[in-house]
């Protein structure tokens, strides 16, 4: 591996990377009941960069990857409450999909924790949501409910 510097798009697709396995990484902890330090360190040893079944994993941003982890669980009660009005009433965060909840901890993460653009946020956690549901309407209400919860959290950004 050469020491070059990264370029713009490399940086992006591991940050892009980094956002993905956030998510997996708070589902892990909350189906597993592993703590956020167990789960960062597996992930950093073991899938970032791995090869699994001829497929190589993406590098990922290790400190954003990190922060989001970790602000996710310090913020989880501002994160799940904005979750929550972004929610129609019938559908409390305890509700939703498992994969979906982490998505919304880790995006709020990158909104409470970070100066990140919003509608990057949006974009970013959209396409992690196509990810994991490629046929699914989850990516449009991932849309409108991270558009709620970005407007909550900096509303000096629209």
């Amino acid at each position: 591996m050469s020491d070059a510097p990264l370029s713009g798009n490399q940086k992006r697709k591991m940050k892009s990377a980094s956002r993905l396995y956030a998510v997996q990484a708070l589902y892990q902890m909350e189906v597993a009941g592993q703590s956020s330090q167990r789960v960062i360190r597996e992930f950093l040893d073991h899938r970032f960069g791995a090869t699994y079944e001829e497929d190589e994993m993406l590098d990922g941003d290790i400190d954003l990857f990190r922060k989001l982890v970790e602000q996710a669980v310090n913020w989880q009660n501002r994160i799940d409450q904005m979750t929550n009005r972004a929610l129609v009433a019938k559908w409390p965060i305890a509700r939703i999909d498992p994969t979906l909840r982490a998505l919304f901890r880790a995006a709020g993460a990158e909104l409470v924790a970070t100066d990140a653009p919003p509608k990057v946020v949006i974009v970013e956690f959209v396409d992690v949501a196509r990810a994991f549901f490629p046929e699914g309407k989850e990516p449009s209400f991932v849309n409108a409910v991270l558009d709620h919860m970005a407007r909550e959290a900096r509303p000096e950004a629209f």
